[in-house]
C-alpha cells in the first residue's frame, strides 16, 4: 500500500513527524512524504526537517507567489507525481493552501483522500483557512477527528467519508520530543532562567495589519512589562506593519520586551512549558498549551479548535487591553483555571490513523 503524505508549512511539518514509525508498525506499508515548498525558508522549513530527522522523500520546490499561483503549481506537480508512481491514498492534514491543492488533485485522479484534523470549524468566512477545511473534508474518503466537535460538524454536514476520532497528532509530536525539548538551552541563551516571562505571538491580519491594531498590542506590552518580560517571535509580516507605521521603535524601545527571529520546534515548546502564560492569535498553540496545561489568552472571536476552551487551559478575548489585564490578574492569583487534557491526546493519534487505513482498504 502505497501512501502519499503532502506537507508545505511548518505547523504541516508538526503533525506529521510520527508518521513513518507508526506507518512502519503496519506490514507492506509504504509510505512517502512530498513537500510542496509552500514555506521555502529555513527558518521554516529544513530546520524543522533536520530537529525530527524527517527528510522529505521529494520536495515540489514550488516559488513563493500568490495563493492561486501557489496551489495551481502545487496542484501542476502533484499530478506529474502521482501519475509516476501512482499512490493508494494521498494524506494531507490541516488547512492550509498546500492541503486543498493536494485534495484537489487526489480527487481529479481518482485516488482516495485522507484528511487529518479533520471537522475543525471556526464559523468565520473571512478566515481562508475555513474554506481550506470545508472543500478539503467535502473531497475526503477518511476523515481523522482530533476532537468531539469535529465529529458534531461532520455529521451535522452530512460528510460521505468515514469519519475517525483519533486523536490530535500533534500532541505526538509533543510526546515523542519531550527529552529534547527538556533539555534546550533557550532559556540560557535568553536569559530567562528564574525569570516571569510570557510568550507571545501576533500575526493573524485583524490584529497586527492596521494601526489601530498595533496601537492595542502595544498598550497590552506596556501594561504587562512593568510585571513580566514578554518574549516575542515576530512574525515577518507583523514587523512589516510595525515599520510602515512607524511603531517599531515604540515597541523596541522597551528594555523588557525580547524580540526573536523564528524558532526552532524544541527551543519554541521550552518556552511555552516554562512560561507564565501565553498570549496569541494562533491555532495549534491552543492545542499545545493545553496538553501542557499552561494558561493560553487568545485574542480571537472564535476558535476552530473549542475543547482548547471547554476543556483546556485557552480562554478567547477581544483585543481589549482591559478584558486581558482582568485574566492577567486571575493567572497571578492562581484563580485561572486549571484545565485537562482532552480525550485521545496521548501521544498514540499517528497509530490509530495507520490501523484505521490498514484495515479499511
Amino acid at each position: 500500500m502505497k501512501i502519499s503524505v503532502i506537507v508545505g508549512t511548518r505547523p504541516n511539518f508538526i503533525k506529521v513527524t510520527q508518521f513513518r514509525r507508526a506507518a512502519s508498525m503496519f506490514a507492506g506499508m509504504e509510505l512517502e512524504i512530498i513537500h510542496t515548498g509552500q514555506h521555502y525558508d529555513d527558518k521554516m522549513a529544513r530546520v524543522f526537517f533536520d530537529q525530527f530527522g524527517l527528510h522529505p522523500d521529494h520536495f515540489l520546490d514550488v516559488p513563493p507567489g500568490s495563493p492561486n499561483s501557489q496551489m495551481a503549481e502545487i496542484m501542476l506537480r502533484l499530478e506529474r507525481k502521482f501519475t509516476e508512481q501512482r499512490p493508494d491514498v494521498v494524506m494531507v492534514a490541516g488547512d492550509v493552501n498546500s492541503t486543498l491543492a493536494a485534495a484537489l488533485t487526489a480527487n481529479k485522479m481518482g485516488i482516495s483522500l485522507a484528511h487529518v484534523e479533520s471537522g475543525l470549524r471556526s464559523n468565520d468566512r473571512n478566515m481562508p483557512e475555513e474554506y481550506n477545511r470545508l472543500l478539503t473534508d467535502e473531497l475526503s474518503d477518511y476523515l481523522f477527528v482530533t476532537e468531539d466537535s469535529g465529529m458534531i460538524h461532520l455529521k451535522a454536514e452530512g460528510k460521505k467519508g468515514k469519519i475517525f476520532l483519533v486523536g490530535n497528532t500533534m500532541i505526538d509530536t509533543l510526546v515523542a520530543y519531550c527529552d529534547e525539548i527538556d533539555k534546550s538551552d533557550i532559556l540560557d541563551v535568553m536569559q530567562l532562567n528564574g525569570t516571569k516571562y510570557i510568550l507571545m505571538t501576533m500575526h493573524r491580519p485583524s490584529n497586527v495589519d492596521t494601526k489601530e491594531g498595533l496601537s492595542l498590542l502595544l498598550q497590552v506590552v506596556k501594561r504587562l512589562t512593568p510585571d513580566y518580560k514578554i518574549v516575542f517571535p515576530a512574525h515577518p509580516r507583523t514587523l512589516k506593519f510595525m515599520e510602515q507605521f512607524g511603531m517599531l521603535t515604540e515597541f523596541t524601545d522597551n528594555k523588557q520586551l525580547i524580540f526573536s527571529a523564528p524558532l526552532d520546534y524544541f527551543s519554541f515548546q521550552k518556552l511555552v512549558s516554562s512560561s507564565a502564560f501565553v498570549l496569541t492569535d494562533s491555532g495549534g498553540i491552543q492545542e499545545e498549551t493545553t496538553f501542557l496545561q499552561v494558561p493560553c489568552l487568545t485574542l480571537r472571536p472564535n476558535t476552530e479548535r473549542p475543547v482548547t476552551v471547554d476543556v483546556g487551559s485557552n480562554t478567547l478575548l477581544p483585543f481589549d487591553p482591559d478584558k486581558i489585564l482582568q485574566y492577567v490578574s486571575d493567572i497571578q492569583s492562581g484563580k485561572y483555571k486549571k484545565g485537562s487534557i482532552p480525550p485521545l491526546w496521548d501521544g498514540k493519534a499517528s497509530e490509530r490513523i495507520f490501523r484505521i487505513i490498514q484495515e479499511s482498504i
